[in-house]
C-alpha cells in the first residue's frame, strides 16, 4: 500500500503567472497531458550559473547574475511530471544535442550526467522573464543516444523520488554551452513542515503551513510553495 498525497501546490506569485503566461508544446514522443488530481511527490531547486560543470567536473559558470526557479510535482504512479520553470539572466539562443536545451540530468553536485527529461524551452512572458509550465507524461525520450539508445529509455521518476540529490536541472543556450545555470534538487515536504510561524495540523490529517519561508530548510531560496496534505492510502 502506497501513500497518495492529495494534491496542491499554491505557488508563488511569480511561478503562478509562469503557470498562467506559457504552456510548453507537446512533444513527438512524450506526451503532454493535463495535470492529475494527486501526487506522489514535490522537488524544487533554484538555478545558478555557478553550479555548471563541464563533461569533466570542471567549473564553467554561465552568464553572471543568471537564475532560475524550478518547481516540480511528480504522480510516479502515473509516470508523470509537473513543471513550472521560471528562469532570469539568458540572452543568447538555447543550444543542445537533445530535443530542447531544458532538462533534468542524472548526477550528483560537482559532476556531470544525461539528460532523462526534456521540457519545452522556457519563452518569454511578456517581461523578459522566460517560463515553461505543463505537464508530460512518460515513457521519457531525450533524442540523446551517445551509445545508441536514448538517455531516457527505461528511466522513471521513481527514480528522482528515491534520490532526489542525484539529480539537477538545467538550461543550455549557444554561448554556454555546458549550461547557462544549474541546480540540484530537494524534496518539498508534501505534508508540510512546522516552520514555528503559523503551521498547524488540522484534526482530519490535513496540513497548512502557512510560511512560505519554511522552504529556506530546503536550500531553496526565492522558492515558495504552500503544500496540502490529505492522508489517504491507495
Amino acid at each position: 500500500m502506497r501513500t497518495t498525497v492529495r494534491r496542491v501546490a499554491i505557488l508563488s506569485a511569480t511561478t503562478t503567472a509562469a503557470f498562467a503566461l506559457s504552456a510548453g508544446p507537446a512533444f513527438a514522443q512524450d506526451t503532454e497531458v493535463p495535470e492529475p488530481d494527486t501526487f506522489t511527490s514535490m522537488f524544487t531547486t533554484t538555478t545558478t550559473p555557478d553550479m555548471v560543470v563541464n563533461a569533466d567536473g570542471m567549473a564553467v559558470p554561465g552568464p553572471e547574475g543568471a537564475t532560475g526557479t524550478w518547481n516540480f510535482r511528480i504522480n510516479s504512479d502515473q509516470e508523470i511530471i509537473c513543471y513550472d520553470i521560471t528562469v532570469e539572466g539568458i540572452t543568447a539562443e538555447y543550444e543542445s544535442p537533445a530535443r530542447t536545451a531544458t532538462h533534468i540530468h542524472e548526477a550528483a553536485a560537482g559532476t556531470s550526467g544525461p539528460p532523462r527529461i526534456v521540457f519545452p524551452n522556457p519563452t518569454d512572458a511578456g517581461d523578459g522573464t522566460l517560463t515553461s509550465s505543463g505537464c508530460l507524461q512518460g515513457p521519457f525520450t531525450t533524442g540523446v543516444a551517445p551509445e545508441g539508445t536514448d538517455t531516457g529509455d527505461g528511466f522513471t521518476l521513481a527514480e528522482i523520488e528515491s534520490d532526489p540529490a542525484g539529480y539537477y536541472a538545467d538550461v543550455h543556450t549557444a554561448d554556454f554551452v555546458p549550461g547557462a545555470m544549474r541546480g540540484q534538487l530537494s524534496a518539498v515536504p508534501m505534508g508540510g513542515v512546522d516552520t514555528g510561524a503559523g503551521g498547524t495540523a488540522a484534526a482530519d490529517g490535513e496540513w497548512m503551513p502557512a510560511a512560505l519561508g519554511a522552504l529556506a530548510l530546503l536550500g531553496a531560496a526565492g522558492v515558495g510553495i504552500t503544500a496540502v496534505r490529505r492522508r489517504a492510502t491507495d
